[in-house]
């Protein structure tokens, strides 16, 4: 069944009443005593890719109906030519470490990662309206979580070194870039998304988003904390540079991170590896289902040998999970070239059935499960940060000659 703006709003008006009109007021005052006005449609076309090569022009309110239904694609109006110039170029596949190597370092900096810093964070950045990315409420609450990662980075001595901008887009709604500076600009990307929607009327509804993607923004927030009270860290001992990214607009079609990437390749970035960290929270439906508690790997649309590696630092069990395309910011990294992991909160099937909704709230999620995430997002970007990818690359090449 589809519904116009217009009935929708219809169905909504007495709810607005009720927050507006107290029952004993004396002049009661009526929210469009005329009628629901009719809304101007906006007849803006954007172009989407919803599978390699299969594109298509659709409206803003035929997006949400195909997000509705499950459907998910990048918008490439803006981005039409992601990944043209490194399809061009002849690149080798990057080499990835055999195993961890670095435990006795990172054990300790696991040990004080913390289910409170995530939860407080988490209670604030739940507590706006919605941070759907148009909106000035998605602003507001970029701008407050901006503050945060400067605050991170101040609170761990750090402001010499360490860096955090907001990466700007037309829609009013930043990305964040948060940057760990190491010997060289070979780089190693850690992310989620920042904004929440409501898919039925993104622009009124409520949307907390504490699943999607509220749980990973602070699960990376917490291990960005954690990693800087690495003094080789914040020395710029390590070999790589390593970024946070908080992208913008992923549910509008992965805008934000294709607009980052977009940059990226034209300037030639160095990017070694890219982990997306999307619903990490959630476990109650993998429970139900009588299956073991596990961190979700995507296999599909992925770097296989970057997800291999990943699966190195599960501290609890991990299920191999497929998504589809252009399902998470990951997707974007992936289509410039650069090779990209995702990791969820459990099989794709159990996954979060509260999300895109007034009801994706925190009283479903498992801190305990976030945490999980956060060590493997933490031992992730430590053992990157050190790893000598170029004599990873010259071992691989003698092992090809023999």
């Amino acid at each position: 069944m589809k519904f116009s703006n217009t009935s929708l709003l219809a169905l909504l008006l007495p709810v607005a009443n009720a927050r507006f009109v107290e029952p004993g007021e004396s002049n009661r005052a009526t929210l469009y005593p005329d009628g629901i006005p009719e809304t101007v449609k906006d007849t803006t076309k954007y172009h989407i890719e919803l599978a390699p090569g299969n594109t298509r022009w659709v409206t803003e309110d035929e997006k949400w109906e195909l997000r509705r239904k499950g459907q998910r694609f990048f918008d490439i109006t803006d981005n039409p030519d992601l990944g043209a110039l490194n399809a061009k170029a002849a690149s080798k596949n990057v080499v990835f470490p055999k195993k961890p190597s670095l435990q006795n370092e990172v054990n300790p900096l696991l040990a004080n990662l913390s289910k409170t810093e995530m939860e407080d964070h988490l209670a604030v950045f739940t507590s706006f309206h919605t941070r759907y990315y148009k909106s000035d409420y998605g602003r507001q609450s970029s701008e407050w979580l901006l503050k945060q990662v400067r605050d991170t980075i101040k609170a761990a001595g750090a402001e010499d070194s360490v860096f955090a901008e907001p990466f700007p887009h037309t829609w009013g709604q930043s990305s964040i870039i948060a940057t760990i500076p190491g010997k060289t600009n070979s780089t190693v990307v850690i992310g989620a998304h920042q904004d929440s929607i409501n898919l039925w009327l993104p622009s009124v509804l409520a949307a907390p988003g504490a699943d999607d993607d509220g749980s990973g923004t602070v699960t990376i927030l917490e291990a960005f904390r954690v990693l800087l009270q690495s003094e080789d860290i914040v020395k710029g001992n390590h070999e790589n540079t390593i970024e946070f990214h908080w992208y913008s607009a992923e549910e509008g079609g992965l805008l934000g991170s294709q607009a980052i990437f977009t940059t990226y390749e034209k300037a030639q970035r160095d990017i070694k590896a890219m982990l997306q960290q999307d619903m990490t929270g959630y476990v109650t439906r993998t429970l139900q289902a009588g299956k073991v508690e596990s961190v979700g790997v995507i296999v599909d649309f992925v770097d296989a040998h970057l997800t291999d590696f990943i699966k190195k630092y599960c501290d609890i069990p991990f299920v191999e999970t497929k998504c589809g395309y252009a399902c998470s910011d990951h997707a974007s990294a992936s289509k410039a070239g650069y090779p990209s992991a995702f990791v969820i909160e459990s099989a794709f099937e159990y996954s979060d059935n509260h999300i895109h909704s007034t009801d994706d709230l925190i009283k479903y999620l498992s801190f305990d499960h976030m945490l999980q995430h956060a060590r493997l997002t933490l031992a992730f970007g430590y053992e990157l940060a050190f790893t000598d990818f170029a004599k990873l690359e010259k071992y691989e090449d003698r092992e090809q000659d023999l």
